[in-house]
């Protein structure tokens, strides 16, 4: 007799945080291994959010919150908005939840029913077809490669929509490619979905201020005005002030779906860390310098990998618009490693294996974890050193072996 409910056996635990947690095991056991999986900045969290947590402790400001959020914290999402985006929100129409995921996850839950049909371009964060399915949706994948920048197109978007169709996910600056869509990209989408007012469309923009390109961030509200009342905007400060492990997520949208998503909430975490709430407004509201300077180094850093891993034979990779990843296409060092008996099978996961088992080993995440096999998500937020240590064993360990003799 299995305990496991039926909706749960297609979902998967995160590889992101199994490579992650891999390569720590390795690490504490003495092996010499790199780990490029973390999702996370490695800049510490700015002293003056600290300081806010810190003064909220002092305060006693420890109990229970309105589950959807502080209303201070509301005020400051709002204020963001129209700082950042030009766009007007009411506070029944703001949700603070536990991290972007969670948002996410009560979007899932509060708008799709069994049978709906979720379009989600790939490379796709990990966690999107695993939310669809356990609300009861199918996911609709659609796919872009490095050939097409690793963004879709208004036709492919059009081909994927049928009478089903009740949400698609869109992610940029993306996780895992670093790609952008621009705002022309955005208008052709936006004309597709304006043919189609049962769709709900979620913007997944936690990326937003880490440009590494000179682009503007725009989403789809901005090259679609039209289409607000079904868009939920998702956002988040983990990765722009650094507070992963504060877990604040928010979001924007229409008031009847995130009155309802604050509903799931509400019967599943409650309200989100009080210190941490106070902690994110603080982020929100005060200086915006911090972001500016980690900016500088994702740059530097992801000109550097891209380069590098352009360098290995085999590989190919764009330079990252947006976010700290690059995501390399390595189906051709792939193909030839395999050949060559050094890979146990022709997969971006058996190349993973590899890397790991090396001597001075390197931690990636397989791009079939996001919906693209051949490819790796290579997350650059770690220091310089480490970054050029980790390119020249890639380089080594996928040599062609008459380069190594």
């Amino acid at each position: 007799m299995s305990f496991v409910a039926q909706r749960l056996k297609a979902i998967k635990a995160s590889p992101t945080l199994a490579i992650t947690a891999k390569a720590a095991r390795l690490k504490s056991e003495g092996k010499d291994i790199i780990g490029l999986g973390a999702g996370e900045p490695d800049f510490d969290t700015p002293q003056f959010i600290k300081d806010a947590a810190i003064a909220a402790m002092n305060k006693g400001l420890t109990k229970y919150t309105a589950a959807g959020g502080t209303p201070s914290l509301k005020k400051a999402i709002i204020a963001k908005y129209k700082r950042d985006n030009g766009l007007e929100y009411t506070e029944k129409q703001i949700l603070v939840s536990c991290g972007g995921k969670q948002s996410c996850f009560n979007l899932c839950m509060a708008l799709l029913d069994d049978g709906d049909e979720v379009i989600i371009p790939a490379p796709y964060w990990v966690s999107y077809p695993d939310m669809a399915m356990m609300a009861g949706a199918t996911p609709v994948i659609v796919s872009a490669g490095l050939e097409q920048g690793f963004r879709i197109t208004a036709a492919q978007l059009e081909r994927a929509i049928t009478p089903k169709t009740r949400m698609i996910f869109l992610n940029s600056p993306s996780n895992p490619s670093g790609a952008i869509y621009g705002l022309k990209d955005l208008e052709a989408i936006g004309a597709v979905l304006r043919k189609h007012p049962r769709i709900v469309i979620a913007t997944d923009d936690m990326y937003e201020h880490i440009l590494l390109d000179g682009s503007k961030f725009v989403n789809i509200l901005n090259a679609c005005p039209d289409l607000f009342s079904r868009t939920v905007v998702l956002n988040g400060v983990s990765k722009a002030y650094s507070m992963t492990g504060w877990r604040i997520g928010y979001c924007g949208g229409p008031e009847e779906l995130i009155q309802a998503m604050e509903n799931v909430q509400s019967h599943s975490t409650s309200n989100p860390s009080s210190i941490s709430q106070y902690a994110a407004e603080a982020a929100l509201n005060g200086e915006q310098s911090f972001i500016d300077t980690m900016v500088t180094a994702f740059k530097e850093r992801g000109k550097f990998v891209a380069e590098g891993l352009n360098a290995i034979p085999g590989v190919k990779c764009m330079k990252p618009q947006g976010a700290f990843y690059v995501f390399p296409d390595c189906r051709e060092a792939i193909a030839r490693l395999h050949a060559d008996g050094k890979l146990k099978a022709p997969t971006d996961a058996s190349l993973c294996e590899y890397l790991m088992e090396q001597e001075k080993a390197v931690a990636a995440v397989p791009g079939s974890a996001f919906g693209m096999e051949g490819y790796l998500r290579i997350s650059f937020a770690t220091s310089m050193e480490n970054l050029k240590k980790a390119v020249e064993r890639m380089g080594h360990s996928m040599a062609p072996a008459r380069a190594i003799a």
